[in-house]
């Protein structure tokens, strides 16, 4: 991975995640507690993903604002908008959208199928989930035309790829490589067919 970061990014994103860390002790936001495995399992896990965004972005079950918020913080000309039902994380997003003076971030407290945009998003895409067909099922009221689906994966889901049906186009299953994390990683990029 490639990634150039100004003096005021890494600043953000060191907030970003001593905000994480604080409020993670008191509403468990992630399983990881640890600040140097945040880096690695959240904030790398995210930006490696980054060069596949195309604006503007819907992220779909975002928790603690992953990849979204990372992306918003080291892209500022790309239009975030959050997706997330649960309240403790919705929070903490728009807290840290506060501190960081995130203006290219919209944050949504729905459950993605009944949250309805004026917006048709490029790229829509989640971390961890759910299975391939049921995040495309779940958000393709969401999908601009000529939009693209961006699944980040641990190991390559060769049992939800062959669940998907025939309205879906696989673009491409790319590995990734994470600095510092010693484990599988991969983006599956989906689009309508035909």
């Amino acid at each position: 991975m490639s990634f150039t970061a100004e003096p005021r990014t890494v600043e953000q994103f060191a907030l970003y995640l001593s905000e994480l860390t604080r409020w993670n002790r008191s509403f468990n936001l992630t399983a990881v507690r640890d600040p140097a495995q945040m880096v690695t399992h959240h904030l790398l896990d995210s930006l490696v993903v980054l060069p596949h965004a195309r604006r503007p972005v819907a992220d779909i079950g975002s928790g603690a604002g992953l990849p979204g918020l990372a992306w918003a913080i080291a892209r500022p000309e790309l239009a975030i908008t959050s997706v997330e039902s649960v309240g403790k994380k919705v929070r903490f997003q728009r807290h840290v959208c506060r501190q960081l003076d995130l203006s290219n971030v919209t944050i949504e407290q729905a459950r993605v199928e009944h949250f309805q945009s004026d917006t048709r998003f490029a790229t829509v895409t989640c971390r961890a989930f759910t299975s391939l067909q049921r995040f495309v099922d779940l958000t393709r009221h969401l999908l601009a035309p000529g939009g693209r689906w961006v699944a980040m994966k641990g190991q390559v889901p060769d049992e939800e790829l062959k669940a998907l049906d025939n309205s879906v186009n696989v673009e491409s299953i790319l590995p990734l490589t994470v600095p510092g994390l010693d484990a599988e990683r991969c983006v599956v990029i989906l689009s309508e067919a035909g």
